[in-house]
């Protein structure tokens, strides 16, 4: 069986879609009256280094993703029996399981990169080298209370987030307990922490507007690592402002339901690299 994952913030990289835009204009257009900027110049050209800020890096990687899964669906047959993304991607593997269409996705990303932006004071890091249970023991002992996980990435790589002064200042703790790396991420806020909480509110009310269909392919959710249930759209999509992307944990669910080949939709390798260390234990 097959799953197709979607990249989320980080493989952003200036010249993605110059493949895409030309196969599909209408969609290109549709993104450019939605935004009220050309997707195509920011994607491709980039002077301002615009495409690493998040309120234009979310909805930049959206309809490259998207882009991609469709021209993927004209060049095969393959019905793909799983999707997943990582963060931001869930909104490509949602779209392609037309639980909404191209535009809906795009009005959803744009909101939710501006709310997103929007947070400051915060900081995330990723830490390499150090198992979750690990990175809770030092969490729990140091008395970090303002610090918690954003992303499991791997079974050794975990990125943590909270306060910016509190993430600069855990890095000798964490490499005292072993870590090999701990890498400061280029964000403006705590994304999926507690610290998200009035972003999350506001965009549970945005969420109102729309109506949501029953995925036709099995989507799975990075705030519980099973498959989206009917119903339960707005609410993930919410929760996941606030909540961990449990990507280690998605991986394995899909793993255990059998001999599946991962494909990557999307700009760069990252997931397709997190993958392989997950199989290998990493």
């Amino acid at each position: 069986m097959t799953t197709y994952i979607f990249p989320g913030q980080g493989s952003q990289i200036r010249g993605m879609g110059d493949d895409l835009f030309p196969l599909f204009p209408e969609h290109i257009q549709k993104a450019n009256e939605i935004l009220g900027y050309s997707i195509e110049k920011l994607c491709l050209d980039d002077q301002s280094d615009d495409l690493n800020r998040t309120e234009f890096t979310q909805p930049a990687l959206y309809v490259v993703n998207s882009l991609a899964y469709l021209k993927k669906m004209r060049e095969t047959d393959v019905t793909p029996k799983f999707v997943a993304g990582h963060s931001l991607g869930e909104y490509s593997a949602l779209f392609a399981a037309n639980v909404f269409n191209f535009e809906t996705g795009l009005k959803l990303v744009k909101k939710r990169g501006e709310l997103m932006s929007q947070a400051s004071g915060g900081a995330m890091a990723a830490v390499i080298g150090l198992d979750g249970d690990a990175i809770q023991t030092v969490i729990t002992q140091n008395q970090l209370s303002t610090i918690s996980v954003a992303n499991y990435n791997s079974h050794t790589q975990i990125v943590v987030t909270g306060f910016k002064e509190d993430i600069k200042n855990a890095k000798p703790l964490f490499e005292a307990a072993g870590a090999k790396r701990y890498v400061p991420l280029n964000v403006s806020g705590a994304f999926h922490s507690p610290y998200m909480q009035t972003a999350q509110n506001t965009f549970t009310d945005y969420l109102q507007q729309f109506t949501f269909l029953t995925p036709n392919i099995t989507v799975i959710a990075n705030v519980n690592a099973k498959p989206y249930p009917e119903n339960h759209v707005s609410a993930l999509l919410a929760q996941q402002i606030t909540h961990p992307v449990k990507w280690t944990q998605s991986i394995e669910y899909l793993l255990a339901q059998g001999e599946t080949t991962f494909e990557e939709i999307g700009p760069g390798k990252v997931l397709t690299g997190l993958i392989r260390r997950i199989q290998q234990g990493q």
